[in-house]
């Protein structure tokens, strides 16, 4: 009697706990880059204590490379949705015509259509994403009042962006915020600034993806092989969605939904419709196969992806030393750089993170300063540092703000990285608050080894580098395939 009464009681809690982790698992947080900033802004590695600044040192200039923040679907994916819609309407009349039951079937399947129908263009950043820069200017001179305390100069807070509207106009939002109630426009006391851009096609600093002629070829030759890796997940959740809900999803169905699910959570905040159709185990893997093609198509897969961001490191480096130089020769206010804030692209957020050297797993800040690809994130149930949702969500963001100490002895100038306004400690300084010449040495020397033009126009490809690649995705196919001890040790 009493082993039973022990039974039904474990099998109660389990019961219970499995509802209440199915219950924390939030969706939002679950989305790879179309994440939310607000969803995962704070979610930070709780082991890590950040560095208490040490009295006596004042931040004298700030480097921002931020993300535009949330946006709508593209013009072509709005399509895709529009066909999600006649493709639904297939799928109920399939299983009518099969005489099966419908109820199974989520309600919201029946006549649903899309929130973006009859919508002719796309990707323009929506009022959620202007509100995300506008908050972060707003907290950022919260957070750094001194360095924000001079009258507005073009020269002295610069502010760029990439020609892309979205881009732009996150620009805008942020300096909006930032500089609320410092000029004479309207009630909010506005006022108005400068955002320059260079043009697509010689934007070094923060679109050097789409003039790097290597990264071109290399990306457009990856695309179709990270595809074909997603697919033995797809299949397998697929099948799993026929059995579940007997309506005869194909694998590009549950792409597409997966999709859905992703801006119905992100810019709509439902989460009760496609991405209910999915457990929490299946989105964990949705959000990894995402994952992966961001780390393959973008991040450490591949040293190409983060070289070719090297100007941008360089023009960081360089606003610090020019910081340096105004504060040792004494430069009146008002006459030198104390902020250089730039807006751009997960492509270009990703790569400097890269540089940086963050969100590795494990050991491998070594072959990034030897520009080596590293081996991919794993596959879940296992934890891993290289998330979508954290590297880069919408309005995702690195801040490098130089202190000036000059009563230390040992170093009078340190840097401090914000990875989405939390420290983050630095691989090669082992810590958040790392002295500037141990920065230069050990994140930015490493890689001014070759210059952009022999990294992006120089034909780089050798005979020993195409079995390199082949072999990381053959490693790939069995970890999709389900070798996973094979995959784990290797992986």
């Amino acid at each position: 009697m009493k082993r039973a009464i022990h039974f039904v009681l474990l099998l109660f809690l389990s019961l219970l706990l499995y509802s209440y982790a199915d219950e924390a698992f939030d969706v939002r947080q679950h989305l790879s880059t179309v994440t939310r900033y607000g969803a995962v802004k704070g979610i930070a590695d709780n082991s890590f204590i950040a560095s208490n600044i040490p009295d006596g040192c004042t931040p004298i200039h700030i480097n921002l490379v931020a993300r535009h923040g949330t946006r709508s679907p593209t013009k072509k994916r709005i399509k895709e949705l529009d066909n999600m819609e006649a493709r639904l309407e297939v799928l109920l009349r399939d299983a009518e015509e099969r005489k099966l039951s419908l109820q199974k079937v989520p309600s919201w399947i029946q006549g649903w259509k899309s929130p973006w129908k009859g919508k002719l263009k796309g990707g323009e950043l929506i009022s959620k994403g202007e509100e995300e820069l506008y908050d972060l200017g707003i907290r950022i001179r919260e957070k750094f009042p001194d360095l924000f305390n001079e009258e507005y100069h073009p020269d002295v807070y610069a502010i760029r962006a990439t020609q892309v509207p979205r881009a732009s106009a996150s620009a805008v939002a942020f300096g909006m915020g930032l500089f609320i109630g410092t000029g004479s426009l309207g009630p909010g006391r506005h006022r108005a600034f400068a955002v320059t851009s260079e043009s697509r096609a010689s934007d070094l600093l923060l679109r050097f993806y789409d003039t790097c002629e290597n990264y071109k070829d290399f990306r457009k030759k990856q695309e179709p092989a990270v595809g074909k890796l997603k697919e033995p997940i797809l299949d397998e959740i697929t099948s799993s969605l026929v059995r579940r809900y007997m309506l005869n999803f194909t694998r590009q169905d549950t792409s597409s939904l997966w999709f859905l699910c992703k801006q119905e959570a992100s810019l709509l905040d439902i989460t009760d419709q496609a991405c209910s159709l999915f457990t929490p185990s299946e989105i964990s893997l949705l959000e990894w196969t995402d994952d992966l093609e961001l780390f393959i198509l973008k991040g450490y897969g591949n040293s190409l992806n983060y070289q070719m961001g090297v100007p941008l490191l360089q023009d960081v480096l360089q606003a610090m030393e020019q910081a340096i130089k105004a504060q040792e020769e004494k430069h009146a206010p008002g006459s030198y750089e104390k902020a250089r804030l730039r807006f751009a692209h997960a492509e270009t957020v990703v790569p400097f993170s890269c540089l940086l050297g963050l969100f590795h797993e494990g050991s491998g800040f070594q072959q990034i300063q030897e520009e080596k690809s590293l081996e991919p994130p794993p596959k879940p149930p296992q934890q891993r540092n290289w998330r979508g949702s954290v590297v880069a969500p919408f309005a995702g963001n690195n801040m490098l703000v130089l202190y000036s100490c000059q009563a230390n002895s040992s170093s009078k100038y340190f840097v401090q990285v914000l990875h989405n306004e939390d420290p983050i400690p630095l691989p090669g300084c082992g810590c958040d608050f790392c002295p500037f010449e141990l920065f230069k040495e050990n994140i930015v020397y490493p890689h001014l080894k070759s210059n952009y033009n022999q990294v992006c126009m120089v034909k780089r490809e050798t005979p020993e580098q195409k079995p390199s690649m082949a072999s990381k995705l053959s490693q790939l196919f069995q970890l999709f395939l389900g070798n996973d001890a094979t995959a784990s040790s290797s992986i």
